[in-house]
């Protein structure tokens, strides 16, 4: 199997663990204060990442390179917009309607998608924004369960905001990819999730009931941590916007297992925006893009092998398999298939 289409089964395991979010929070809600639950997932995910880095294989976690100073300002970058984006959100929701939130937090693909080719200069060919716009078409279809009650307020600029900020947050993680996904996770989610916890004992919308609490930190733990662990893997290979189609079977994974707990009838536009989906996915899977591109001269440090044709420098005692440390890459000119991974991010 390609590492291709490995990278794809993450975002999807990722999009399947995210899935089980909306559901579960829905069953939470009811007890748990919204601000105090973000706090509590993004502790679940970043303490369950950490405990599995301390008591996990540790010969595995060796060969992942570490986040260093020079990553630091997409480290900051991506704790700092996990904070205001879910602060924009409950601003939106306030002064919103349920139905406009959900049809604007679709914006998100098309943030993640049009920043990461403004901005950060990623590949995103005509295959990908026809996926990209099916997706987007499925995701409105789905969450729009009356368009009458859809309507634009000055809350909805609060929600795209948050869209924003997940936007720009989705590509400064794509960033940071190549380094070891346990750590970015626990940096994330212990630095959201307590800066979260602050904000909701401040604004004192918190329980102590101690059943609840574990039961959300488990939730973070697989529908966050879990979740991001493989969506960072699957950003190695496909870049920030493919990544993010992927991801977006999660509402309709999460819808069916609504219907299993809430014992809910698939409505008709369910099954029209699952169609979309369907050939958003499949413009995404089997898109091709190859080319003459030239990588120019670059020194960094990540997980790798010397099986691809990019990592032919040699060692004084030969290592064998995946290992990681500071290496070069000398410039070269060649054709091959390729996506925006973090050695193709030239221009075109």
């Amino acid at each position: 199997m390609s590492n291709k289409f490995i990278a794809i089964f993450y975002a999807i395991i990722a999009a399947l663990c995210y899935s089980i979010s909306t559901p579960v929070s829905k069953l939470l809600l009811t007890n748990v204060p919204p601000v105090f639950m973000a706090g509590l997932i993004y502790c679940g995910a970043g303490f369950g990442m950490f405990f599995i880095k301390i008591f996990g294989n540790k010969a595995v976690h060796k060969k992942e390179a570490k986040i260093t100073i020079q990553e630091l300002p997409y480290t900051i970058a991506m704790v700092v917009l996990d904070i205001l984006a879910p602060v924009f959100l409950m601003i939106g929701l306030s002064k919103s309607t349920s139905a406009t939130v959900s049809l604007l937090n679709n914006f998100e693909i098309v943030a993640t998608s049009t920043i990461a080719l403004i901005i950060f200069k990623e590949s995103i060919g005509k295959r990908t924004w026809i996926a990209i716009v099916f997706i987007t078409i499925a995701s409105i279809i789905l969450s729009a369960d009356d368009i009458v009650d859809v309507s634009f307020s000055f809350g909805s600029i609060f929600v795209l905001l948050a869209c924003a900020c997940w936007g720009f947050e989705n590509n400064c993680t794509s960033r940071l990819s190549l380094k070891d996904p346990l750590q970015i996770v626990t940096i994330k989610g212990i630095g959201s999730g307590l800066t979260s916890l602050i904000i909701a004992f401040i604004v004192k919308q918190y329980i102590l009931n101690i059943q609840y609490i574990i039961i959300t930190l488990m939730l973070g733990f697989i529908a966050y941590g879990l979740s991001i662990y493989f969506y960072i893997y699957a950003q190695r290979i496909l870049g920030a916007s493919r990544t993010s189609a992927y991801y977006a079977l999660a509402p309709f994974i999460g819808a069916g297992v609504s219907f299993a707990i809430f014992q809910e009838i698939p409505r008709g536009s369910y099954v029209i925006a699952l169609s979309s989906m369907i050939i958003g996915v499949y413009f995404t899977a089997f898109e091709k893009h190859e080319h003459l591109h030239i990588h120019q001269l670059i020194e960094h440090e990540h997980r790798h092998n010397h099986s691809d044709r990019h990592h032919n420098h040699i060692h004084a005692i030969p290592l064998m398999g995946e290992h990681s440390h500071l290496h070069i890459h000398n410039m070269i000119e060649h054709t091959h298939a390729h996506t925006p991974d973090s050695h193709h991010l030239h221009e075109h």
